[in-house]
Order: structure tokens, then sequence, then C-alpha cells
């Protein structure tokens, strides 16, 4: 507890004063925060401290007669109290006794105290004053709403769903994403020509993995260059339009200068690990870029994977998609990303639900993905506004990446005509190969 505090929130009225109604409030004014929490000791005097220490702290001058809260404070205006608690679901060191309470929590809070700056967004809603809060130990931040005053201060995508597949000439179906393999230790030129065949064999996006950066054994610049010839290569051939997807992820003050080479080499569209960089760096691309912009997910299981504790993985796609990206790449349906299949759900629909002006972004779940899995995962979306983002599905397929790609337009052609991938399989050995080793694999 800070110094003063104490003294500011001992008795009663207090503690009201970090409590309200909805009617109380003009909403269009506060973002609304819900949060899962374990208070020790007395709920409201704990919660009233969760308000205090995100929003005005020390709320009056000693020796004034003045109140910041009514402008300027944080406000629960819902509670619901879930049950006591044993001990708490995590072993964080703190010094309050009590009993303890799991409750879910919604917090009305004043977006003036901010403004729409990301940063400073999230320093108030997760930062010290949150996860910092005398007899709150155990904290998950689980949504934000936003009030249509605060997103119309954003542009969001420039691209988005619509964007994307204008450039790409692709309606009516998933957009087939695929990363490159070897994703790690390929020369340019081999990158290259790896790309050119999953092109050619119906691919619309070939894309460098999330782990290749500008390095000295394959620069940005050269491979750039490389994978942009190529493209074009293979739009000519092929007669359809090709994206080109380059990792741009750096430090923040060569962005834009990555930005410039891909994209003057050939790359129309652009890859950021957005949580790593931040979200403000990537509002900023997404202001300067005249190309699409996706964003991988580094990062986001470290602060999300815990059921009762950190961020929920729905508040950074819906906070990314606010930032500008026209494409989220996210964890998809499987064991293999340990992320629950509802979860995964929640993440795609913030990326197509209404918000506001903000354009749709195209969620791409993804996660050892194949032309064995499509049908599942288009099911599981619910619609064809996805990205399908197979690695070794395409690259890791015995006949190569050319028949790696037709394997899954194969799929889809197999899926659009309500016939089994068995029964398609048997004209197409592209995706008999698929199907042959998932046999011989059980």
């Amino acid at each position: 507890m800070r110094e003063g505090d104490e003294a500011l929130l001992m008795n009663t009225d207090d503690i009201r004063g970090f409590f309200a109604s909805r009617e109380q409030l003009d909403m269009a004014d506060y973002l609304t925060l819900e949060y899962y929490v374990e208070c020790v000791g007395d709920i409201e005097t704990a919660l009233a401290h969760f308000c205090s220490e995100q929003s005005t702290a020390q709320w009056r001058r000693v020796g004034h007669d003045e109140d910041f809260r009514p402008r300027f404070g944080a406000k629960v205006i819902g509670l619901q109290i879930e049950g006591e608690l044993e001990q708490l679901s995590y072993p964080v060191q703190h010094s309050e006794t009590g009993p303890i309470h799991a409750c879910r929590v919604t917090i009305a809070h004043p977006h003036r105290n901010f403004g729409p700056k990301l940063p400073n967004l999230l320093t108030a809603v997760c930062g010290e004053g949150v996860f910092f809060t005398p007899g709150i130990p155990v904290v998950k931040l689980l949504d934000i709403t936003f009030p249509e005053p605060y997103l119309n201060a954003f542009d969001g995508p420039k691209f988005g769903i619509e964007g994307i597949r204008d450039l790409l000439k692709a309606y009516d179906r998933p957009i087939f994403f695929g990363v490159v393999k070897p994703n790690i230790g390929l020369s340019p030129a081999h990158f290259a020509e790896i790309a050119m065949e999953s092109w050619l064999g119906g691919l619309d996006i070939a894309k460098d993995d999330e782990m290749l950066a500008d390095v000295e054994w394959s620069t940005l610049a050269e491979r750039s260059r490389e994978l942009g010839l190529a493209r074009i290569r293979a739009e000519k051939e092929t007669g359809e339009p090709k994206v080109y997807l380059a990792n741009i992820t750096d430090e923040v003050g060569s962005l834009k200068e990555q930005h410039d080479v891909a994209v003057r080499n050939g790359a129309n569209a652009l890859l950021i690990n957005a949580l790593p960089v931040g979200l403000s760096a990537v509002r900023m691309l997404a202001a300067y870029t005249k190309v699409p912009l996706i964003g991988h997910f580094p990062f986001i299981a470290a602060f999300s994977r815990m059921e009762k504790y950190g961020i929920h993985s729905r508040v950074m796609t819906k906070l990314q998609r606010l930032a500008g990206l026209d494409s989220i790449i996210m964890p998809g349906f499987g064991s293999r990303m340990m992320t629950p299949e509802e979860e995964v759900k929640e993440n795609i629909a913030e990326c197509l639900q209404d918000f506001g002006h903000i354009r749709r972004s195209l969620p791409v779940p993804g996660g050892s993905d194949s032309a064995l899995t499509l049908e599942t995962v288009y099911r599981k979306v619910g619609s064809v506004d996805f990205g399908f983002v197979p690695g070794r599905g395409i690259f890791g397929h015995p006949m190569g990446p050319k028949a790696g790609a037709a394997s899954i337009r194969q799929a889809w052609d197999a899926i659009e005509k309500g016939v089994s991938l068995e029964r398609y399989a048997e004209g197409h050995p592209e995706l008999g190969a698929m199907v042959a080793g998932a046999r011989r694999s059980h």
C-alpha cells in the first residue's frame, strides 16, 4: 500500500466513492473492464483499492476540500462473488490476511485519464495499479469494451478482410497462407524457389516465419528482392495475384526503413510480431503503410495461458485490430497450440464482430494444419472469412511444396462439392498422399 492510502481509505464513505451504477455515469466517457480477481480480506475495501490504484491513487490532497473520484476515478459498476477459496489459485506472495473470495468485477474507467493512446491505456488497465493492488494478488483482465467516442479516435485496419480479398481477387473461400519451411537457414535464393513452387501449386500468400528476421545470412533486402521477383513470375504463370508476406519485425526505430526496403523490393504485405514491438509501433506502421499489415502472436501465451491470471488473449486480439492490423494470426485449434477451443473462437469473433467503424481483420487460427484439418477449421470458424496457414502441411509434403499447396486447394474443392477427402483423393494424387500418410500414421 502506498504511503497515505491507508488513511484515505479507512471509512465506508471513502470506499463507496469507488462504487457506482451504470445509470449514474455517462458510459460514453468510460471504458468497461471485466476482471477476474481473488480478494483477500474485505472485498469492498480491496476493490476500492483496485479502482484507486489504477486511476487517482491518492484521490485528494491532504488539507484540501476536493475529490477527484467523480471525474477521474475508476469505479466498480458490477460485482459477482463466485465463492470462497481455501487458498489463492496461484502462490502469489502478499501481506494481507483474511478470507479469500473469487470475484468477477466490472470496472468503469474514465478514458479521459489516458486518451486514445494504447501504451497509456495498457498502463492503466493492466499495469502496476492493477497487478500490485493491496488485497488482490490474483487478477486476470478478461475483456475491454470501448464506447463509440473512444473508437472514433482510431483508424483501425487500412485494408481489412475486404481489402485483402480485393488484392488477391479471392472471394467466397478462405485465404491460403503458407509458412516457408525450413523457417531458419534457407538462403534467399532457396527460399524463393520453395515459395515459387507453393504459389504455382495454388497458395495465395507465401510468408516469412515470425522468427525469420533481417539477418546476415538472409538479409531482408536480399530476401525481399528474390521473393518479389519470384512472386511476379508466379503471377504471370498462374494468372492469379500472389502475395509475399515479409517479416519486418525489428527495433522500433528501424521499422519504417524495413518497411520501405521490403515494399520497394516487391513484398506486397508485411508481417509484424505485434506484441514484441508494441501496439503503438503497429499503429504507427498501419498509418504509414500502403500494403496490408499482418500480425503474428509471439508473446501472447506468456500472459494469457494461465486461466485465472494475466490478460485474456481476446483483449490483445481486440487491441491489435484497434491498432490497425489487417489480419491477425493467432493460436488455433487442436492440442498443439494448447488453447481451449472456445478461446480460439472468441479470438476469431473479435476479428469479425461489429467494432464501430473499425474494419474487420482477417483471423488466421494456426497450428499444425494441413489439407486434412481444413474442413475442421472451416466448420469451427463457421464462415469462409479466415486464413489457413499450414507450414509443414505444405512444405513438408512428400511430393514437394507445389503438391502441398495443391493438396490444400483440392481439400477446399472437396469441401465445396460436399465430397469426403478420401473419395476426392482418388483422382488427386497430391491430396491422396496426405490421406495415405494419415492412414499410415494410424
